[in-house]
């Protein structure tokens, strides 16, 4: 299967456990059920989803078997953009081409939502034992997830997002911000395929390494695109980060160094699993295209 549709075959895998694992809509009380699907299905990449997946089958199981895992994961990472949207926070009206989940349901919903999205992370992570998984693997992922979007991790760089700005040119504060705001929720994805196939201690060690240049690589485009995407194909307004006075890398090195050190974290990204061969040939390709996409 070449790249393209591998890629296709994860994302339409997550879609099929997405129907399969959440509440419908109409389930009681619906409003809070609504607001969850509103964001969970405007659409996206699928990336992290993709990400455990794909480590998944890197080691040796079968990605149905983790499919629970994965839809907790995206579920944890639209709780995220939930909250970042925000008036307290990022204060944006659009997400993927939509209103945000607060201009649909108001603000009270809206927080409700992302804190059940988050809380069903945990619950899906757990049905990987129902299919088989070993339930020691189950408990370390587990484990994973709360450090990965608790105050050392997600939380933490978003905090440190909030409290800083393009004031401070600060490349330490930048590089913290995103490595625990971005990154780390990847180099979970990936880290938890690999745990809950079973993977060597060593294999686990290179997807996480895999997964820090990636994220990286994914904010700094992401900043790229905040100042020369198309608002139809990135699907929020241009600009919102110079607007909230963001400190990006942008505003820090300027967008052909910003292009360079993409370049570079791709490249040190694609170097850790090379020396595995062929069968990382899926995440080779996966991180010329994160450093190619524009949305």
């Amino acid at each position: 299967m070449d790249f393209k549709n591998r890629l296709k075959y994860y994302q339409n895998l997550t879609e099929e456990g997405l129907r399969r694992f959440l509440p419908p809509e109409d389930t009681y009380p619906p409003v809070i059920h609504q607001a969850m699907n509103y964001s969970l299905q405007a659409g996206g990449k699928r990336l992290r989803p993709v990400l455990l997946l794909a480590a998944g089958e890197w080691s040796g199981l079968m990605p149905e078997k983790l499919l629970p895992a994965a839809v907790g994961v995206e579920c944890l990472h639209t709780y995220s953009l939930i909250h970042d949207d925000l008036p307290a926070m990022d204060n944006d009206d659009f997400r993927r081409g939509k209103p945000t989940n607060h201009k649909v349901f108001g603000e009270a919903i809206a927080i409700l939502a992302g804190d059940a999205l988050l809380t069903k992370a945990f619950e899906l992570t757990a049905k990987t034992m129902e299919l088989g998984i070993p339930a020691e693997r189950v408990v370390r992922a587990i484990a994973e997830l709360a450090v990965a979007s608790g105050s050392e991790g997600l939380i933490a760089g978003q905090v440190v997002d909030l409290t800083s700005n393009e004031k401070k040119k600060d490349p330490e504060v930048l590089q913290y911000i995103h490595l625990n705001k971005t990154a780390r929720l990847i180099r979970y994805s990936l880290i938890a395929g690999g745990i809950l196939a079973g993977a060597l201690e060593e294999e686990i060690e290179a997807l996480d390494n895999y997964g820090r240049h990636l994220g990286l690589a994914f904010q700094m485009v992401d900043d790229l695109l905040d100042v020369i995407g198309d608002f139809t194909k990135i699907g929020k307004p241009v600009g919102s980060d110079e607007k909230n006075q963001k400190l990006t890398y942008v505003s820090l090195f300027g967008i052909d160094e910003t292009r360079r050190q993409a370049e570079e974290e791709i490249a040190a990204a694609q170097n850790i699993l090379k020396r595995y061969g062929e069968r990382s040939s899926f995440f080779i390709e996966l991180a010329e295209y994160i450093l190619k996409r524009e949305s």
